[in-house]
């Protein structure tokens, strides 16, 4: 039986993983729990009209309205045609809309619609709930230890990474 908590209630037992994981556990594991988030984050954002990937759209947009598709590719790090059908897509849905520059009509900069500049919240609200979920057991320490690993992760990786097609996502 597990012991009881003040408040009478039995406290759930937190057994620690004792299996011994080597460095060839990490691709696996990583890559696992990158789509298991993502597909959470995806559920939670469906109420909101809004599909895997465009949530990065809106929070760019959200951080420096009126920025190229190019210049959204390359933030994202997907290629321009993947986000011109990105951009057309959530435009279509009433989240985006484009607009010629006034200082150089040549170029077109991608700007949030009100509808778009709402959805914000609901955006920041589903990360939030997936992160609840995905570290539910953790520790203050621990995640922060998390984060920093993950972050050091990919500034090795974003080092090392030769220029290659990106999987579509968005």
């Amino acid at each position: 039986m597990g012991k009881k908590h003040k408040d009478g209630k039995k406290q759930k037992s937190k057994k620690k993983d004792q299996t011994e994981y080597t460095l060839v556990d990490l691709s696996p594991a990583l890559t696992q729990a990158a789509r298991s988030m993502r597909t959470v984050l995806s559920r939670n954002l469906l109420e909101s009209g809004l599909y895997a990937g465009q949530d990065g759209v809106i929070l760019s947009l959200a951080e420096a309205d009126g920025m190229t598709a190019g210049g959204l590719a390359q933030k994202l790090g997907v290629k321009a045609p993947t986000m011109t059908r990105t951009i057309g897509r959530m435009e279509a849905q009433g989240f985006l809309e484009r607009k010629a520059d006034e200082e150089d009509a040549r170029l077109t900069k991608v700007y949030l619609t009100e509808l778009g500049r709402g959805s914000v919240k609901a955006i920041e609200m589903a990360a939030s709930s997936c992160d609840k979920v995905a570290t539910q057991a953790f520790s203050e320490k621990e995640i922060r230890n998390l984060v920093r690993l993950l972050k050091a992760i990919d500034g090795n990786l974003q080092a090392e990474a030769p220029e290659f097609e990106e999987v579509e996502e968005i």
